[in-house]
């Protein structure tokens, strides 16, 4: 399948221009048969046997070339440009060619019919990424890199996804990859040659050596969740007891009537979640149903839900209503806080307090915005906050190489897992050609990453999540 000529949209639809990729062993062939220069088209028709189907074998690679794609009759299609790449200098690795057309859907498919009907297939979700990889052209993380690059919600994931795309992420795993290659190469050296090989101090050596390596790794994971925030947003939770302005809020920071706001306690029931950005940060917000003690089934419901999302947050915004003292819900929902990151919104400030500031610092240890969902005043503190917090606190986004995909935390943590079980065994005394168990699996754990030791069935899902024409 992999040497079959594919065709694909490569542009968004609807747009100006629309872009066709071909890429395959035909390309060059398959194109060729459905274009024509200006100087060959006559009366909006090719001219008898004038064309030279193999135009495209003749000219020089990274050229580009105005003409017309035929349809199988001979008339005109569309006036277009050709960008012509041959291999191995394309983003496949094969030759490549992608037409500019006008960008209207139907032309757009009707283009590609012809190519179909000249012997390319319509490609497969990522399959020209794909091939990229599979052709050596790029490796596993970079591919994957691909799609956060299209994906990029903010600077942050852009600047993330650029990073791996460069390949930061893959030669950091790589240089750990090749210590313990070589490490193992040297054990199976003196197994079987131990006159010019010596193994004394070795054990120590190596022991030294794989805590630096199991050190280096514990620095990704412990950045991954840093990593995560800044290539998928950070996970907001907006809590409080009913009626204390928490849809308000919501609604504020989308700039957008999206709740529903009424001055009647529970009106949110259910779980609301909208996407904000505020500077180069994106905020997965989730507006939740008060936390309080209820009859109503469906209310509790939602106030299970808002619990369950606390638990998954990574920043909470605690909103309080100052016009009235603190009560169970309010102690309820403060032990629920504890040991997580977040801020105190005191709200309704535009009307006199009757909870004290001082009451509510007595009981968690947040910082405090004084804060009216009814004015709006204060929320530019809240978001210069929340900024600070991020980008200066300890959340932190630097020139870090961050892990950003589950699947790179997990093949991390397998590998930390396969160097501690090293370090006892060299402790427990075991033999040195115990060793290269654990050296291996660590290895393999860690290819995992670039794709060198990725399954075939690993490959084909990670592409099928591709967007088509990429």
């Amino acid at each position: 399948m992999e040497h079959d000529t594919i065709a694909g949209i490569a542009s968004g639809m609807g747009g100006g221009i629309g872009i066709i990729r071909v890429s395959g062993n035909n390309s060059l062939r398959i194109v060729g048969e459905i274009f024509a220069t200006k100087k060959f088209v006559h009366d909006n028709t090719l001219r008898e046997d004038s064309w030279d189907k193999d135009f495209f074998f003749k000219k020089d690679s990274h050229t580009i070339h105005y003409g017309f794609i035929l349809d199988d009759d001979g008339t005109i299609v569309d006036e277009v440009m050709v960008l012509l790449m041959k291999s191995p200098r394309s983003y496949t690795c094969e030759d490549v060619v992608e037409i500019d057309s006008h960008g209207g859907p139907f032309l757009i498919d009707k283009i590609l019919k012809i190519l179909m009907h000249h012997g390319a297939r319509l490609a497969e979700p990522g399959e020209f990424t794909k091939r990229a990889f599979l052709n050596g052209r790029i490796d596993l993380a970079q591919a994957e890199a691909v799609m956060k690059l299209i994906t990029s919600k903010n600077a942050f994931a852009l600047d993330s996804a650029i990073k791996q795309l460069e390949g930061r992420v893959s030669k950091y795993i790589e240089k750990i990859r090749q210590e313990i290659l070589d490490n193992m190469a040297y054990i199976e050296a003196a197994l079987d040659d131990p006159e010019h090989y010596d193994l004394n101090g070795f054990s120590d050596k190596l022991y030294v050596k794989v805590h630096e390596e199991i050190n280096s790794l514990q620095e990704l994971l412990d950045n991954f969740e840093n990593g995560r925030m800044k290539s998928e947003g950070i996970r907001t939770v907006i809590v409080g007891k009913p009626n204390a302005g928490k849809s308000s809020l919501m609604n504020l920071l989308l700039d957008e009537e999206r709740a529903i706001v009424t001055n009647i306690a529970g009106t949110t029931r259910d779980i609301l979640e909208e996407r904000v950005q505020i500077g180069n940060l994106v905020l997965n917000l989730v507006d939740t149903a008060g936390i309080h003690d209820t009859d109503d089934f469906v209310e509790h419901l939602g106030v299970e839900k808002a619990m369950e999302y606390l638990e998954g947050a990574d920043f909470i915004i605690y909103v309080v209503d100052s016009s009235a003292p603190l009560d169970e819900a309010d102690e309820k929902i403060i032990s629920l806080l504890a040991g997580k990151s977040g801020v105190i919104l005191f709200n309704k400030s535009d009307i006199d307090s009757v909870l004290e500031l001082r009451d509510l610092k007595d009981k968690i240890e947040w910082d405090c915005i004084f804060f009216s969902s009814k004015t709006g005043d204060g929320l530019d503190k809240l978001e210069k906050y929340i900024t600070e917090c991020f980008l200066e606190g300890n959340i932190s986004f630097n020139d870090q190489i961050y892990l950003t995909s589950l699947r790179h935390r997990e093949a991390v943590e397998e590998a930390v897992e396969s160097l501690y079980q090293l370090l006892n065994t060299i402790e427990d005394g075991m033999p040195e050609d115990f060793y290269i168990v654990d050296l291996m699996d660590a290895y393999k754990y860690l290819g995992l990453i670039n794709g060198e030791t990725a399954s075939e069935d690993l490959v084909n899902k990670i592409f099928k999540d591709f967007c088509m024409g990429k």
